[in-house]
């Protein structure tokens, strides 16, 4: 297995490339984040899978429907109940627009 590392010039064109404006203390700070994070794609890199089964869903469900059962609705005087302002079987709400 290579061992790979971020040399100091790639941490400077990926923080140039992102617009990042990095002391020297933060590209070297970065430079070691970004060795350990690629030392941990090493390491499970290395697991060996080649006895595992592939698994393609995580649950045992398949098409979960529900039934569609008709309920009744609320008639005209219900939905207006609560309603604060109503003219002609509309609701009336403030005027949010102004010119």
């Amino acid at each position: 297995m290579m061992i790979m590392t971020i040399s100091m010039e790639e941490v400077r064109h990926v923080a140039r490339l992102a617009r990042l404006e990095l002391d020297e203390l933060e590209l070297v700070a970065f430079q070691g984040e970004l060795n350990a994070l690629l030392g941990h794609f090493q390491d499970i890199e290395g697991i060996e899978l080649s006895g595992i089964v592939h698994k393609f869903n995580t649950s045992s469900l398949l098409n979960v429907w529900a039934n569609d059962q008709f309920q009744s609705g609320f008639n005209h005087d219900q939905v207006f109940r609560n309603a604060s302002v109503t003219k002609a079987g509309l609701f009336i709400v403030p005027t949010i627009i102004e010119e």
